[in-house]
């Protein structure tokens, strides 16, 4: 099991297992374009040749980011892919000197293994909100806003 950075060749691998769950509406769909440009914020985990999951890290303000698109394949599941996919975010954010992480999500339990709080989604800064309005759920979005300092 490797995590790191993510390739351009990994792309259509990461878009494939966030389908899955975008098709489900536990995520926010991505498109190749958009998934290309944001290329170096991904880490995936590989497994003898096979992208497993995936996470990615992207910058919001000053002192904050997000974790976003965080999926990894249910073959793989309970293995601890996940955990090191986003301690691998959390240390990229403390090496660039972001101060706060955090997440939109549904995975509640996982990420307050992580040390992640619930919080007020008011709290987060309003350029968040431009991702959302991709989403289907969109204004009733049910995601539990949670953040971690680093």
């Amino acid at each position: 099991m490797i995590i790191r950075k993510a390739s351009v060749n990994d792309i259509p691998a990461i878009k494939s297992i966030i389908d899955i769950y975008a098709k489900q509406e536990l995520m926010l769909p991505r498109s190749l374009s958009e998934l290309y440009e944001f290329t170096r914020s991904f880490h995936v985990c590989e497994i003898e040749g096979e992208i497993a999951g995936c996470c990615a890290l992207q910058v919001s303000w000053e002192d904050m980011a997000e974790v976003l698109s965080f999926a990894v394949k249910q073959e793989y599941r309970d293995t601890g892919i996940g955990t090191k996919l986003v301690k691998a975010c959390l240390e990229e954010a403390k090496d660039i000197g972001v101060n706060e992480v955090f997440t939109l999500t549904y995975a509640v339990p996982f990420f307050e293994k992580q040390d992640f709080k619930i919080i007020d989604k008011q709290m987060l800064p309003h350029k968040v909100w431009t991702g959302c309005i991709k989403c289907p759920k969109f204004p009733n979005c049910d995601e539990v806003a949670m953040m971690k300092k680093i």
